[in-house]
């Protein structure tokens, strides 16, 4: 029964088609542009084949009805998302989706809005996959997560017509305590790498002092040269100050003297009187 009404009201379609012809045409011929399909509904039920378009199509006035999809690539913002981390940790994350519909026909007939079904999905994808990563991760695997969100929300919008083609992290938002702490995390870490390397930088060159003072110890001459090289060195900066270095093996043959005297004055000590210069010279000699 209701095929033979259908039947019947499509005759009458063409009917009131052919005796209002030229004038129907207007309202009979459709254009759609090239990023474009028609959807088209006889009677409430959709046309066989696929989507209409790009170019002209052709409706039946009173009983056929058509939506257009766009098939550009729509892309919009994910307003910014207060997540709470895996570590406990609030942070603001926006995000922005780039999609568009691969399949007219599922985009009207699966789903009523496709577009605002793929915000929200967006919206709470975004919430539920971040809050199961540390702070750590969100600030350094965003290209993982955004493939990680770009493949969940493609599978779950592919049954409307829908594919993703991009999901991007925009911004991540720490609250101002978190950012003084870490902040300060990492100027403490710098510091300690700096101490690193100086000391390592100290025990490298400690180790060089020993080489290059074992080289001299087997040439005394060596550290003469030494000495003048720095009298040079003092001499080029243009100084008033003139240094001039004592031989250490001076040095050396002064302190033996001086221990062989305090041995000698204490081993035979004079009897003299106190008032005698020797006396005094053995008293000068004990307090060096």
């Amino acid at each position: 029964m209701s095929q033979c009404v259908e039947k019947l009201l499509i005759g009458l379609a063409y009917l009131a088609f052919g005796i209002t012809f030229p004038v129907s045409l207007i309202f009979c011929l459709k254009i759609v542009t090239e990023y474009e399909r028609a959807v088209i509904f006889r009677l409430g039920r959709i046309r066989e084949g696929q989507a209409r378009g790009p170019g002209i199509f052709f409706i039946l006035p009173c009983i056929d009805e058509y939506f257009c999809v766009d098939l550009r690539v729509i892309s919009f913002d994910v307003p910014a998302q207060e997540i709470l981390s895996k570590d406990a940790v609030t942070v603001n994350v926006d995000a922005v989706v780039y999609y568009r519909v691969q399949d007219p026909m599922k985009a009207i007939v699966e789903i009523k809005n496709a577009d605002y079904a793929t915000r929200l999905l967006a919206q709470t994808t975004l919430r539920n996959v971040l809050g199961t990563k540390d702070l750590t991760e969100i600030l350094t695997e965003r290209d993982q997560i955004s493939q990680m969100l770009k493949s969940i929300i493609d599978e779950a919008t592919d049954p409307w017509g829908v594919k993703v083609e991009r999901v991007e992290i925009k911004d991540v938002s720490l609250p101002k305590n978190m950012q003084r702490a870490m902040a300060a995390e990492a100027e403490a870490s710098r510091e300690a790498r700096a101490n690193i390397i100086a000391a390592e930088g100290e025990k490298k060159a400690s180790q060089n002092l020993r080489e290059a003072a074992e080289i001299m110890m087997e040439s005394p001459a060596s550290m003469q040269l030494r000495y003048l090289q720095t009298l040079n060195y003092i001499a080029a900066e243009k100084n008033s100050t003139i240094v001039f270095p004592l031989p250490m093996d001076l040095i050396g043959i002064l302190l033996f003297i001086i221990r062989s005297l305090k041995m000698a004055s204490s081993t035979y000590d004079m009897k003299l009187s106190a008032d005698s210069p020797f006396k005094k010279l053995s008293q000068i000699v004990k307090k060096m």
